[in-house]
């Protein structure tokens, strides 16, 4: 596995390539962190954090 950083709107997001299975694992923390403008990766890690425990409950209640 190869680490490289993608670029979008001149932010660095964290990649790996995997060469057995020839594709490419992206940070989730990193795409949110772009898309959500934050300066930096802990107001990212919060709002994933935050959804995956509003995903989590809304799985609860389906079941």
């Amino acid at each position: 596995m190869s680490a490289q950083p993608a670029f979008f709107e001149s932010q660095a997001i964290r990649r790996v390539y995997d060469e057995e299975t020839e594709t490419w694992s992206f940070s989730v923390i990193g795409i949110i962190q772009v898309l959500t403008q934050q300066p930096d990766c802990q107001g990212a890690r919060k709002y994933w954090k935050v959804l995956k425990g509003r995903r989590q409950l809304a799985r609860r209640r389906l079941r």
